[in-house]
């Protein structure tokens, strides 16, 4: 069947609205419509697409969905070399830079403009009349790889440009800090390795074979450069963010011009203590001339531009002594070892242990007990080890061997797949196992039983009072009470009390709670407003799972073995008499669905995380600061400057029991 002309327009404007308001939300930070309402266009759009196949184009917003996995990446030989930089740690070698740039131009009138420089990794970009045509990684700057496939599920970076350009341009990709932990915390709880740091696992991401993972993952990019950018009509760096945002690039925010050495360094002071505050890794900043006549005379070294250099902030490591090594269950039975450390101060805490990932990790770096290692804060949260150092070694150091046994259980241990990094624990009644899934299903996160934690749960377990999920809801007074030490009848209240209360969760709490490999919070409520009950996402096809953006073949496979294991299936049996989250129908009322809420000071009847839990189910979302895109500030006691400001800006402020009555309560 062809489309008529009406068809084909709607899907002109579908694709012209969706780009205009990507373009607000990604490089202008400024939306106009809420994601409900771009969710419902992007949806008509693949509809339309789908309903004739014919009209789908590489540079459809819809291409970032489905995306089909590649079998490997093909080398791309780069048309203008990818340059690396000259990098310092000292100010004097800045004042030397800027000496020679003065001395080389024979002038006094320089000025430089400042950039943060991103923890990621480096992509060229080409577009052909406005179209993405190709995306590559740095390599060596001469040759890199075709990542393409993976650049489209970059939600951040534009298949069509605002204007018809033939351009390439550079910039850097990376993983956001709040995505990393989510990240690390979902590998954690599934006994996987955690990732080093953000630029680690950005690029690991990108070379991703599916590209489904990449989408997941959220991946962000900011850009920089543009090849030629005086073709363009461009003369300056400083020229160059205002023109990368007018075609639709993410440009990094905090760029400053300075005039000398002094003004340069008070911006690597300034950022210095100041980095820790973003959302994303910075470990520099990247100093250029900024007039383009005046960096084409200067040229370039063997290596790198002699216009620009990299000023890197001082390296958050330490040195200290590792003693002895633990091993952790974690629920899926994986053996992680973990370092006993000298206790050693490193960005501001006391680190006396710290993660070694796995036994390849060990042997590859020759890592011993009794070793001088290096210690480094992975992203700034979780202490790992670097390296040793063995110049120090004395010949008292003991190799690590892999256990022969689970620690925890005695059983046998093992990789359960040929090529599988993971020793694990082959017991599919190792009590560590249980012990972290409970764990990991009363976490914040997930079912939210507040004062259930790791020890307690140990504690339930060990006494024979928990064996699965659902006999955490058959918990009497008198069983809690009988744990003995350090238990009194308050604390069994509140956590009879908090048990309770988790029996009204929402369903995508429930999926999360059941631990699938792989779906972590964003992708459970995905599932559940995708379902709508569990038993419809238990017998769901792959078909039907890669339907949910963000899920590729390969992980769809994943949740449909989890959903058909016996275990699996007896656990929803037995949870199914005890919650009341089991049945949530897809087509339920959602009063709220397009309207943006902003909460401030305190609730009489919610605290705030019930408060936004009610709005999201409710269809609605919530955000953390008022702006003209505000619907209603629900304002309790003590409510603030948020309420001035929704005042001045004509927005509706609403009571408790105002909102209450919105939604019939």
């Amino acid at each position: 069947m062809q489309a008529d002309e009406k068809t084909i327009e709607r899907l002109r404007k579908l694709r012209e609205e969706i780009n205009y308001h990507s373009y607000r939300y990604f490089v202008l930070d400024d939306p106009v419509i809420s994601d409900g309402e771009y969710d419902e266009l992007m949806r008509e759009l693949i509809d339309i697409e789908k309903r004739y196949p014919e009209l789908a184009t590489p540079d459809s917003p819809s291409a970032r969905v489905g995306l089909k996995p590649v079998e490997s990446f093909r080398q791309v030989v780069h048309t203008h070399r990818l340059y690396s930089l000259d990098n310092t740690y000292s100010r004097e070698e800045v004042a030397k830079f800027d000496e020679r740039v003065r001395e080389a131009l024979g002038s006094e009138s320089v000025r430089y403009a400042c950039e943060l420089k991103i923890d990621g990794l480096s992509i060229s970009l080409k577009y052909e009349k406005g179209v993405l045509l190709l995306g590559a990684t740095r390599g060596d700057g001469f040759v890199g790889e075709d990542v393409t496939t993976n650049i489209r599920a970059i939600k951040s970076i534009p298949l069509r440009l605002r204007k018809s350009l033939d351009i390439e341009v550079r910039g850097e990709v990376y993983l956001p800090k709040d995505v990393f932990d989510e990240l690390n915390r979902e590998r954690i709880s599934e006994g996987l390795p955690v990732f080093a740091n953000p630029r680690n696992a950005a690029a690991g991401t990108l070379r991703q074979l599916d590209p489904g993972q990449v989408l997941k993952r959220r991946l962000s990019a900011f850009f920089y450069q543009v090849v030629e950018p005086m073709n363009y009509g461009v003369r300056s760096q400083e020229e160059l963010y205002e023109f990368m945002r007018e075609l639709g690039f993410r440009v990094e925010p905090n760029h400053e011009i300075a005039s000398c050495t002094e003004e340069i360094v008070a911006y690597w002071e300034k950022w210095t203590a100041r980095k820790g505050g973003l959302n994303y890794a910075i470990d520099g900043v990247v100093v250029k001339v900024d007039d383009y006549l005046q960096q084409q005379e200067l040229g370039y070294t063997a290596k790198a531009p002699r216009w620009s250099m990299a000023f890197k902030f001082p390296a958050e490591q330490v040195s200290t002594v590792l003693t002895g090594v633990t091993f952790q269950v974690g629920r899926l039975g994986n053996i992680t070892p973990v370092a006993e450390l000298v206790p050693v101060q490193l960005a501001g805490t006391t680190v006396k242990r710290a993660s070694m990932h796995n036994f390849d990790f060990i042997r590859d770096r020759d890592i011993r007990i009794n070793d001088t290692v290096i210690v480094e804060k992975a992203g700034e949260i979780i202490p790992q080890i670097v390296k040793s150092i063995q110049e120090k070694r004395d010949g008292k150091e003991i190799e690590i061997e892999m256990p022969s046994n689970c620690p925890v259980c005695g059983g046998d241990v093992g990789r359960e797949k040929e090529g599988e990094v993971a020793l694990k624990c082959l017991n599919p009644l190792c009590p560590a196992k249980l012990i972290r899934r409970i764990t990991f299903f009363s976490s914040r996160d997930a079912m939210d039983i507040e004062g259930l934690g790791e020890r307690l749960v140990e504690r339930l377990v060990d006494s024979g009072l928990v064996s699965d999920f659902s006999d955490l809801y058959r918990l009497t007074k008198k069983d809690i009470l009988k744990l003995g030490e350090g238990v009194g009848d308050k604390m069994a209240e509140n956590l009879l009390s908090s048990i309770e209360k988790s029996r009204k969760n929402p369903l995508h709490r429930l999926i999360t709670a059941l631990g699938i490999p792989g779906i972590g919070t964003k992708l459970a409520r995905d599932l559940a407003k995708r379902f709508g009950n569990l038993e419809a996402l238990a017998t769901a096809s792959i078909d039907e799972l890669t339907s949910v953006t963000g899920i590729g073949e390969e992980l769809a496979k994943s949740i449909r073995e989890f959903f058909s294991r016996e275990a699996v299936k007896r656990e929803i049996d037995a949870l199914r008499s005890q919650l009341n989250t089991l049945e949530e129908e897809s087509g339920a009322r959602k009063p709220l669905k397009g309207l943006k809420f902003v909460v401030t000071g305190t609730l009489k009847n919610y605290s705030r995380n019930e408060i936004h839990e009610l709005i999201t189910s409710l269809g609605g979302e919530v955000a953390a600061s008022v702006s003209r895109n505000t619907d209603y500030l629900i304002a309790g006691e003590k409510a603030g400057s948020k309420e001035a400001k929704a005042i001045s800006l004509g927005i509706k402020v609403i009571t408790e029991s105002e909102f209450e009555e919105m939604i019939d309560l």
